[in-house]
């Protein structure tokens, strides 16, 4: 099993939910975040000043099991790409188990995905 924590811009975010949901993820948690990121710069909008470097983004967190991960990993990057500096980063680590808490089940059967 992998876990997948993909930080998108917030603009993004309801489009990859729906790409998500699509493609047979039914389960995931997302929540706001901020980072500080590459770019720091100081903008003025309607005359005020403020700075870049403050970065409000949505973190997904996603378990699956392997067969699910380059298709997940793809249809994430295809839908949040806007080809400007911030679109943001996925990171993948291993799952060593998981429990279904109402059952008492372990392993990769407590995950429903479709494949």
């Amino acid at each position: 099993m992998k876990k997948i924590e993909a930080i998108v811009r917030k603009t993004k975010f309801e489009e990859v939910k729906e790409a998500l949901l699509a493609g047979d993820i039914n389960w995931f948690e997302y929540h706001d975040v901020h980072g500080i990121g590459q770019s720091r710069q100081e903008r003025i909008y309607r005359g005020v000043q403020y700075s870049t470097d403050v970065i409000e983004r949505v973190a997904i967190t996603i378990v699956c099991r392997e067969v699910c991960l380059e298709s997940t990993i793809k249809t994430i990057l295809q839908t949040a790409h806007t080809g400007e500096v911030g679109d943001g980063r996925i990171f993948i680590s291993d799952v060593l188990d998981t429990y279904s808490i109402r059952t008492g089940e372990h392993g990769d059967t407590v995950l429903r995905d479709k494949k």
